[in-house]
């Protein structure tokens, strides 16, 4: 049958009528070319109007709805909506691909944009955070992405004026956004006063940072930098919908139909309004505008586009136009002229020129359309309503001849009878009515048959029958014109059809997939002439196929083009043309039809270019046409590769075998065994799926791979290496040009390739993260820089990647068959090619994407499986070798020739200088000349070409061949059958390597005293190999049937082996010949063993569940054990061959007696005293500790016990073998294990002396041998085992201030909640009480000019400033008092030589110049910094990174951050968001400093690399489950690095992308354990030092332990520093300083001699948090927020820094008249501070947390409370206590002395104010006190005659009270003329405007209003400081804000003269000195 094949013939896509407007903007550009450029549903249209012709892009795969262009104006960027949209750059002349974007956003792509010199493009997401997203779009790379804004974005530019800036505008907001390194910050628009805030639609960015944006109600909105600063109201009526700059100025479009013109200023040239001109109509917006030169292109919301020539402008040109609103549904075609006619939901009928591709007619009608018919004579059209009705026009002039409605529901289909005497109209309620077209439309008949709406009907030739399809896929036929319904299938079998148009029915079966039932093709047309059919889905999709196709899936040719559904298509009434119209995309599309007979000529069609195979993809019956697959090729493509298990899901079990895991601590002192193995040898080469998987490299040796290991064979000295870095099988590998270095590709859920080197077997690039369950294939560019793969996921995705950067460059989906190999273009490294199963595909690289063309195989070649493939000699030659042993040559895609090369399928190929060598499944290997002209040599591979110098025997005569290779005068051969051959080119053949052939292997047995084992497979065969250093195979001998098991006798001389039938036979050991066999089970035999000594008795296991025992002498069984419930596994004799043991499948442990087999009950305890001559058992109490903690995901197999009984080996599912010390009980045992074997372990086995292991794999069937290392031997060499599964369950030591560090929770400032626990309404929610001047009609502010009352006092005593008054505007930084020690570590730096030091505190950087102790700030941190670190490289001077806290990872601005700054200019060089959500703790610059570590206080504790010059994340890995307290680069490396935390140490290394990890291992150093590891520092010759909590100092010697510096320090070591220039060592620790010790130390380079430091700061114990060494000093940060130098020859000790140390900081006072302040904090102290000197000038230790502090008036006398109640009174002179008194219990809040000094006052928590009159001397006894205080006090102000006290309370509420009396004052008048001495309180109408807007949990703390009385300064919960005007009484006042301090400002304070404002962090524990700015006379 035909169908079988797609047609032959082809459509191209001649014209689309239509333009996107509707939803979508911006979209219509003039090109370089002056073509126009837009789009429309799913493709992109480059219009000439010169020449009247369209090009099209149909590199998309849904809607389009964004487009760019790019400056050059000739490449174009659209964006697609979908669930994974991408943005395709293309070329505007050739409508190529150049490249593709995408895997970042997610729902579509709403706004594109080129920035100025069109490098990077910018991206707006559809997604709920509408992601924006800067791109390197050459690279397809993504640079930048931060959440948009929580609402639409609609318009987003980049600024042309100012590098790195973007502006984007959507609903309600406007963004300005800066991109410094990775990071992109928006800055949120003000709209101040200036406009109201609304929705932006569109925006151009001009010069002097102004942007205009077009506003939702019509005005241009003007802004200045980030501020709104005039409207250009009115420009339009209603919404601005595109905006556009050129040289000449802006143009703009509006929802009113009007384009304005305006010039560079923005002022207005002239308005268009295109409702008025001739092509104009009511309601006509515009959506889209482009000014060039002297013309300007409209588009409208209603598709149409305008060119307007600006000087006739009131003529547009029509250029374009298509239907718009609601669907498209209605088509027809002419019945004798090149015309087609459509009609939509738009109301609109059109009439199209198919010649002249134009639109000639339109009418409107009253209904929407949704069907349309023209009679045979073309004279009348008939149009079918959505109401129900229908009308027929004349097609001449449009007019009505009737309107008819006989129907409520939409007609969906009608047509004229061909004779032109009925019109049939059927409709949605299921009939179809006849119609008499002579009698002036009336109704004949109608047709009831149908149960669903009528949805396709066709006449008969003869117009007596009409067929129908419902919506239900029922086909129905009925006689006309009456309508009854015609049941018998005989009368209509005959009938012949006018047109076919119904989706149902015999002839049209084929349009249907085999095995679905869905109806979604919407139309199809039958072409009766060239036997064609055309078919419209739902999915866009127009299909060709071939009429009639009788058989479900048929083959058919696809075209896109169309977005969503195609709702109707139809040839043109000559065949000449295909028309298809879209629904929602309202447009027509136009094919032409191009015959088979032209397209012999037309070789030019090459396959359409495209993303998606559009140009035809072959149907689902793919296979059906194709011989059958060969044998071996079947085989291969039904492997999966898929595991239950994965190693990396091994992390997660174990997380969730946790609890089990707890139980199992009792073993925390036991530990692995002291032996270790090594890998020595691999009997094996994957060659039964893999090809082209053997090569030579640059010195001769052979690499290969076999199950997870990569082999390298000297074939000299017969000795192999090995790469050891996958864990999973290897499926593929590549060698590099250069033949150094190998790429190999596993298995695994996210699968990982392996570059390594050859020589080294070092990893140098780890590439993962893009392909599933595998990578099957592996290939280099010919500069070996890039590197192509092949995944074994569904859809084949090959990816293209730079490896050693591990970036991956390009990415798309291969086939949805197996793909078996890629090779890249020698010529051009952008080009690959791929072939597989019926699959030849040539690709080019497109940014992000590839582009794959099909190979066009034309009518000479068939779709042939595809094994190999090869360039030739030029970049389009291609040669390839299919499965039916055919070579195919092809240039560019085109198929040339076909040359018959083997008999079965060609594996391998490999390119020459001069030719060609193949190699097939018919076992030859063939050398060809360079055009595959001819054969010039064949070899034969078989037995009696085996050289003598063979290591082993070829198991057969011509064994398929997988892989060759050339070199060194030989072919290298890899053959199916694991073998690996070396052919001499005159012929003979050695064989090198060998393993078993295909199939599970499970049998081993060792000599019982000669180094040689044997092993029995499923392959059929026995085999003898040879572990000494011959490593060959003996012998081999064929068996009738896979064996499962063998075993030697004890002499030596015999082998027994149990096969798969339930036989068994013995051997001679020797020659392999039978001496006996037997038959007595029907299952596999599992386990057979002689009894010791004589071997007298042989017992056989079998899957049966029994177990026979046989007399060997005598060959008769004499015994059956009975009694298993389930399959044997394991059988062991005990030394006398009196007690079998026993493990079956159930896991139990049986015990039976020899030789009868009576089943034995043996107690536990019992079986270890029982002397077992062997050891496999995996069960019972000896072996309890070898099950995993996942024991229920996997199986212990095997195990084997040495002789001397010591070390246990075991094999288990997952592919581990480990060791266990022996007897291992009680559970989840100490182990080392190992990693080769890719699965299943089947069988283990120690050689007779255990000097070798040697482990079988069952399904990689391959033999290991491992030498045996003992404890001694192993120091030489670090071992490759990794530890047990359990963390030492030890604990890590404990102390004080690592515990605190470890759980310290950092609050983001935006989060922190009030830090006093206030109640009640805040005072900008409460309800005013109006003040008796308002009771009495006056309203507040409107005096009467006249007034007779007395002036109103002054709010403010303004004492001491100079009689002019002067606000204040501003306030810097001036001086921050404070240093962040007690919670972080390393973060003190010398800078330049050692006259700087730079550290943190809160969210500022300090640069602190020791000399003159002047300060300079960076203060761009949002949120408090963790960590700072410097870069060390002479290239990056003075650069300094640092960490901060952060919310979540969404890359917004709250995100945490790095920020890298030059410590002098504070210039920020790049900004790097990361995804540590909580925040950054330890970061640390590479040696070259190029790289920066960044480490996340996340729960996985991430490691993140950056590349941080261009802001690029190298690599990420989660590094500990808990917390990393510093990670460090290694002085001089890029790729080395150190991981410290809780118990853990990591030895970390970068390969390409990957970080690679090693524990520290504890090694043999007795009684080491696991600390908490705090401080990290590095030695030559790879020594890393780590600091402990317990004091000591670990060396390390790569990740070995190989010393412990004992009590380096007395307590934990927290810092340790690496001094570059001579390697001496710095550690810093805590403890008491003594006579010898001291908590910092200099060491040298090997930590063996050292000398203490003393730090003369007075406290008990010092505890050092970081320490730094410059020229003969060290720099020291303690945990007392102090920062010292120490001279290295003197010891002198000089304090830098000094700082609270616990806080918060409550009190402050600053002194009466000198620049003197005081403070009082949680730490105990009171510290007095110089401003001018910058210096603390003492301290007061008060043994109890202070809580406030005050001068008195003349500064004579400082008063004190604390925080137990308790206040004392010092003498400022002499520091004195002049006296103390305690009449409360608890914190004393604030004290005033009265400005006459009187009066003391005291208010507490205790909701009083005591009253002491200091007049009565030191006794101080309370004179008063305030009587009911609502709540706790916090501020108090005495009036300035001291006669009243203002309070203000914990509820919100301000009274004020007599002094001393403590009455209440409630008089509000009385109140309101209080002058006060000073004004403290955050309550109060003067203050209202204090509150913000966003304090629901936050308050503010703490006000002060300046000396002048004019300006207010605030501190509050969020840690910001804001200055006021004072007083403010009006709601949210206007303020400025400064940033830096911490959550939560405590106290602030204006010093004398009102020079400084000081305020104190509450948890900073800092004092930040501001220096106030006064506005200018």
């Amino acid at each position: 049958m035909a169908a079988r094949s797609a047609p032959s013939c082809h459509l191209r896509l001649e014209w689309v009528y239509g333009y996107r407007g509707h939803q979508c903007r911006n979209n219509l550009y003039y090109t370089a070319a002056k073509e126009i450029v837009y789009f429309v549903a799913g493709v992109g249209v480059v219009y000439s109007p010169r020449e009247h012709r369209q090009k099209f892009y149909r590199g998309h795969s849904e809607d389009i709805i964004s487009l760019a262009l790019h400056p050059e104006r000739v490449l174009v960027a659209t964006g697609q909506v979908g669930k994974e949209p991408y943005i395709c750059v293309w070329d505007s002349y050739t409508v190529q691909t150049i490249s593709v974007l995408k895997d970042v956003h997610t729902h579509g792509i709403a706004c594109l944009a080129f920035d100025l010199d069109g490098q990077r493009l910018v991206s707006v997401g559809l997604d709920s955070k509408n992601a924006v997203c800067v791109w390197d779009w050459k690279r397809g790379k993504m640079l930048s992405i931060a959440p948009g804004h929580t609402d639409r974005i609609f318009d987003i530019s980049w600024d042309l004026y100012q590098p790195n800036k973007l502006v984007s505008c959507g609903v309600k907001h406007i963004k300005f956004w800066s991109l410094c390194g990775n990071a992109l910050t928006p800055k949120r628009g003000v709209f101040g006063k200036t406009g109201d805030l609304q929705t932006i639609l569109c925006l151009a960015c001009a010069r002097d940072e102004l942007t205009y944006s077009g506003a939702l109600n019509g005005d241009v909105y003007v802004w200045k930098g980030i501020n709104l600063t005039r409207t250009i109201q009115g420009a339009h009526n209603a919404g601005i919908f595109s905006m556009n700059a050129c040289e000449e100025g802006f143009a703009t479009g509006g929802r009113d139909g009007c384009i304005r013109l305006w010039d560079l200023t923005f002022k207005p040239i002239t308005v268009i309004d295109l409702r008025e001109t001739d092509q104009g109509y009511k309601g006509l917006s515009v959506r889209s505008v482009c000014w060039r030169g002297d013309r300007i292109l409209v588009g409208t919301q209603d598709s149409e586009i305008f060119e307007i020539v600006v000087h006739e402008r009131h003529k547009p040109f029509l250029i374009m136009q298509g239907h718009c609103e609601g669907e498209l549904w209605a088509l027809a075609v002419h019945p004798t002229k090149p015309l087609a006619v459509t009609g939509s939901d738009d109301r609109s009928v059109r009439i199209w020129s198919l010649v002249d591709h134009a639109l000639i007619a339109r009418c409107n009608m009253e209904e929407p359309i949704r069907c349309a018919a023209v009679s045979v004579d073309g004279i009348h059209l008939a149009l079918g309503m959505k109401d129900g009705s229908f009308t027929v026009l004349r097609v001449r002039d449009m007019t009505e001849v009737v309107h008819i409605k006989d129907r409520k529901e939409a007609i969906h289909e009608l047509k004229y009878s061909p004779d032109g005497t009925y019109l049939a109209v059927g409709c949605n309620d299921s009939s179809v009515d006849i119609y008499g077209v002579a009698q002036r439309y009336k109704k004949v008949g109608e047709c009831v048959g149908s149960l669903s709406f009528i949805t396709h009907l066709d006449w008969s030739s003869d117009s007596r029958y009409i067929q129908t399809n419902d919506g239900n896929g029922k086909r129905l036929f009925y006689r006309m014109p009456g309508g009854k319904e015609v049941s018998s299938k005989e009368e209509i079998k005959g009938v012949h059809w006018a047109s076919w148009t119904c989706v149902s029915g015999l002839e049209v079966n084929g349009i249907w997939p085999k095995y679905s039932d869905i109806n979604d093709i919407n139309s199809v047309d039958g072409n009766y002439i060239g036997q064609v059919l055309v078919t419209a889905d739902d999915y866009g999709i127009v299909k060709l196929f071939r009429y009639p196709c009788l058989r479900k899936g048929a083959k058919f040719k696809k075209y896109i083009g169309h977005s969503a559904h195609i709702t109707n298509v139809r040839w043109s009434h000559d065949y000449q043309w295909v028309i298809s119209i879209g629904g929602a995309d309202h447009s027509v599309f136009q094919w032409k039809f191009i015959p088979e007979r032209k397209l012999k000529d037309a070789l030019h069609i090459a396959p359409q270019e495209s993303l998606t195979d559009s140009n035809s993809d072959e149907s689902d019956s793919d296979l059906s046409d194709v011989p059958e697959l060969d044998s071996e090729i079947e085989q291969e493509t039904q492997l999966t590769y898929r595991r239950q298990v994965y190693k990396e899901d091994l992390p997660q079990l174990k997380e969730q075998c946790k609890e089990k895991q707890k139980s199992a601590t009792s073993k925390r002192r036991e530990r692995a065994p002291g032996n270790s193995i090594r890998l020595h040898f691999v009997h094996g080469y994957r060659g039964y799926d893999c090809r082209n998987n053997l090569f030579y490299t640059q010195i001769g040796e052979i690499v290969y791979h076999v199950a997870a290991v990569g082999v390298i064979y000297n074939r000299q000295q017969n000795t192999q290496r090995f790469y050891m870095g996958h864990d999973d099988d290897i499926l593929c590998l590549a060698i590099h040009p250069l033949k150094d270095y190998v790429a190999t590709g596993q298995v695994g859920r996210d699968p990982s390739i392996h570059v390594w080197d050859t020589e080294t077997v070092k990893p140098l690039s780890v590439l993962k993260g893009y392909h599933q369950y595998g990578v099957c294939a592996v290939d280099f560019s010919a500069d070996g820089k890039r590197l192509a793969s092949v995944g074994i996921d569904d859809s084949h995705t090959v990816v293209l990647w730079d490896w050693k950067k591990g970036e991956k460059l390009s990415i798309a989906r291969g086939s949805k068959d197996k793909i078996f190999v890629v090779k890249m273009n020698p010529y051009m490294p952008d080009k690959l090619i791929t072939a597989g199963i019926k699959h030849m595909k040539f690709w080019r690289r497109a940014g992000g994407g590839l582009i794959g063309r099909k190979g066009y195989i034309g009518p000479l070649g068939k779709n042939d499986t595809m094994m190999c493939a090869v360039y030739g000699w030029t970049e389009e030659m291609v040669f390839s070798g299919t499965a039916t042993g055919d070579v195919c040559i092809w240039k560019d895609v085109f198929l040339v020739k076909t040359v018959k090369a083997h008999d079965g399928p060609v594996f391998s190929m490999h390119a020459l200088e001069k030719g060609f060598v193949t190699g097939g499944k018919d076992g030859m290997v063939a050398l060809w000349d360079d055009s595959f002209e001819r054969c010039l040599k064949t070899y034969a591979i078989k037995r009696a070409a085996l050289a003598p110098g063979s290591k082993g025997l070829l198991l057969e005569d011509n064994p398929s061949i997988r892989a060759i290779s050339l070199g060194y005068g030989h072919i290298l051969v890899g053959t199916k059958n694991g073998e690996i051959l070396e052919v001499d080119k005159s012929g003979p053949v050695t064989l090198l390597v060998q393993g078993h052939m295909e199939g599970e292997v499970w049998g081993l047995a060792t000599h019982p005293y000669l180094p040689i084992c044997a092993t029995v497979s499923d392959d059929k065969t026995l085999r003898i190999w040879d572990l000494s250093p011959s490593h060959c195979m003996l012998a081999v001998r064929k068996l009738k049937k896979g064996g499962r098991c063998c075993c030697f006798s004890p002499d030596g001389k015999a082998l027994a082996v149990g096969l798969n039938d339930g036989s068994f036979l013995m051997a001679n050991a020797d020659t392999l010949e039978d001496l006996v066999s037997f038959h007595h089970r029907k299952d596999i035999v599992s386990d057979i063993r002689f009894s010791p000594g004589s071997g007298k008795y042989v017992a056989v296991a079998s899957h049966d569940s029994f177990i026979d025992i046989y007399n060997v002498m005598s060959s008769k069984r004499v015994g059956v054990c009975k009694g298993a419930t389930s399959y044997i596994t394991h059988i062991d004799w005990d030394i006398r061959g009196k007690l079998l043991q026993v493990n079956t499948g159930a896991k139990e442990q049986l015990f039976f007696e020899a030789p009868r087999g009576k089943k034995q009950t043996i107690p536990s305890m019992e079986v270890e005293k029982i002397d077992w001559a062997s050891w496999t058992s995996v069960l019972g109490l000896c072996c309890e500790g070898i099950w995993p903690i996942i024991g229920e995901v996997t199986d212990v197999t095997a195990s084997c016990l040495t002789s001397d009984k010591m070390i246990l080996a075991t094999g288990d599912d997952l592919g581990f073998v480990k060791l266990f010390r022996y007897p291992n009980k009680g559970e989840f045992g100490k182990f080392k294990r190992y990693v080769a074997h890719s699965t299943h372990v089947t069988n283990v086995r120690w050689t007779y002396d255990d000097s070798m292991l040697v482990t079988l794999g069952g399904a990689d069937m391959s033999l290991m041998v491992w030498t045996n290392e003992t404890e001694g031997y192993r120091e030489k060499r670090p071992c490759d085992s990794e530890e047990s599964d359990i963390d030492s369950e030890e604990d890590g030591g404990y102390d004080s201030d690592v515990t605190k560090e470890n759980e310290i929770s950092y609050t983001i400032k935006a989060l922190s909640t009030n830090i006093r626990p206030m109640f009640g309404i805040k005072p900008h929610l409460q309800q005013k009480e109006p003040s008796t001047d308002e009771r009495q009609g006056i309203v507040r502010g409107s005096r009467p000019p006249v007034s007779r009352a007395p002036p109103q006092p002054e709010k403010l005593q303004t004492n001491n400033v100079g009689k002019k008054k002067r606000p204040i505007e501003d306030l810097v930084l001036e001086l921050v008092f404070g240093y962040r020690g007690r919670d972080c570590r390393n973060n003190v730096h010398y800078l330049n030589d050692g006259d700087d030091i730079i550290y943190h505190t809160a969210s500022v950087g300090i640069l602190h110049n020791v000399a003159t102790g002047t300060q300079s700030f960076y203060q761009e941190h949002n949120d408090d910094i963790l960590c700072l670190t410097i870069n060390q490289h002479p290239k990056f001077n003075n650069i300094v990174a640092t960490g901060q806290v952060g919310d979540s990872a969404d890359m917004s601005a709250t995100a945490p951050s790095v920020h890298i700054w030059d410590a002098m200019s504070k210039q920020t060089l790049s900004i790097l968001r990361c995804y540590h959500s909580k925040g950054v703790c330890s970061v640390s610059f590479s040696a070259t400093g190029k790289l920066l570590l960044s480490v996340g206080l996340d729960p996985e504790h991430t490691i993140t690399i950056w590349r941080w010059q261009e802001g690029a994340k190298i690599a990420s890995r989660a590094g500990h489950s808990q917390r990393i307290f510093v990670a460090e680069f290694r002085p001089d490396s890029d790729t080395q690095f150190v991981s410290v935390g809780v118990k853990h140490v990591k030895f970390w290394s970068l390969a390409g992308r990957a970080l690679l990890s090693k524990k520290g291992l504890l090694s043999t150093l007795q009684d080491a354990r696991m600390q908490t590891m705090l401080a990290v520092a590095f030695g030559a010759n790879n020594l890393t030092f780590t600091g402990t909590i317990s004091g000591d100092v670990c060396v390390w010697k790569d990740h070995i332990l190989c010393r412990i510096v004992a009590r380096a320090h007395n307590g934990p070591v927290f810092a340790m520093y690496t001094t570059l220039r001579d390697g001496l060592i710095v550690t810093g620790g805590k403890e008491r300083p003594s006579k010898e010790g001291g908590a910092v130390k200099l060491w040298d380079q090997e930590l063996r001699r050292c000398r203490a430091f003393r730090l003369e700061t007075g406290q008990v114990t010092d505890c050092v948090r970081s320490v730094c060494r410059g020229k003969g000093k060290i720099l020291v940060g303690t945990r007392n927020a102090e920062i010292i130098e120490v001279g290295e020859k003197n010891a002198v000790c000089n304090i830098l820094v000094n700082g609270h140390s616990d806080g918060p900081i409550w009190g402050l006072a600053t002194h009466p008249s000198r620049d003197f302040l005081l403070s009082a904090a949680e730490d105990g102290t009171v510290r007095l501070w110089d401003i001018v000197d910058k210096k603390m000038l003492n301290k007061v230790n008060l043994g109890h947390a202070a809580h406030t502090v005050c001068y008195s008036p003349d500064g004579d006398m400082v008063a004190i409370g604390m925080k137990n109640g308790e206040f004392i009174i010092l003498l400022v002179s002499s520091l004195k206590i002049w006296g103390k008194k305690r009449d409360r219990r608890c914190t004393i809040h604030d004290i005033r002395f009265s400005p006459d000094s009187r009066y003391l006052a005291v208010g507490s928590s205790e909701n009083s104010v005591d009253f002491y009159d200091l007049t009565l001397g030191p006794t101080l006894n309370r004179i008063s006190y305030c009587k009911d205080i609502p709540s706790f006090v916090i501020q108090m102000d005495f009036s300035a005659d001291s006669r009243y006290l203002q309070v203000s309370t914990g509820c919100y509420k301000r009274h004020v009270y007599e002094v001393p009396s403590g009455k209440h004052l409630m008089d509000q008048a009385a109140i309101d003329r209080i002058t006060w001495a000073t004004w403290t309180s955050v309550l109060g109408d003067e203050v209202t405007g204090i509150w913000s807007r966003h304090a629901e949990r936050a308050n503010v703390n703490c006000a002060c209003v300046s000396h002048s009385g004019m300006s207010l300064v605030t501190g509050d919960d969020f840690g910001m400081v804001k200055l006021y005007d004072f007083p403010c009484p009006e709601k949210f006042a206007k303020h400025k804000r400064f940033l830096g301090h911490s959550p939560h400002v405590t106290n602030i304070r204006f010093t004398s003269a009102d020079r400084h404002v000081v305020s104190a962090g509450g948890d900073d524990c800092s004092l930040f000195v501001w220096k106030c700015v006064h506005t200018p006379h």
